[in-house]
């Protein structure tokens, strides 16, 4: 990738964000509790409905506390989920977001050694059972 290029599209800049844009990116600056608007999010309002819809999406399962909704998962257990599907589909982007987001939520290092093992030792014995077409015979309760 070319020095100083983020993405496919140019992403847009908090100075020139307007309207809708302006408002979804101080909200997630004031729902993240951080003090700039990540790549990922400036990129997504190059389209502003699909930036507020993926934002609204997102802050509604992982920040459910900021709308006055009690989650049954708390945020460190959201944020492990989401670093474990972030490093099963590859995606670097979200791998280093979300271990970011579970340090800062008081994972360390050797418990993060635990989740990424966790995820490789899945990945592997889920590839081995759909290999095998395994016909599942240990079923949850229906209730």
């Amino acid at each position: 990738m070319p020095v100083g290029r983020v993405a496919t599209v140019t992403p847009v800049s908090e100075e020139d964000a307007t309207g809708k844009v302006a408002a979804v990116f101080a909200d997630i600056k004031a729902t993240k509790n951080i003090a700039f608007v990540p790549n990922l999010w400036r990129v997504l309002a190059t389209s502003p409905d699909h930036l507020e819809l993926v934002w609204s999406r997102l802050k509604a399962i992982m920040h459910p506390e900021a709308s006055g909704r009690m989650s049954k998962l708390d945020p460190l257990t959201r944020e492990i989920i989401a670093l474990a599907v972030s490093a099963t589909n590859g995606c670097a982007y979200c791998v280093n977001s979300h271990t970011a987001a579970v340090r800062k939520l008081g994972l360390d290092v050797e418990s993060l050694g635990e989740v990424m093992a966790v995820v490789g030792l899945f990945n592997s014995t889920n590839a081995i059972a759909e290999g095998y077409q395994v016909e599942p015979d240990i079923l949850p309760p229906l209730e």
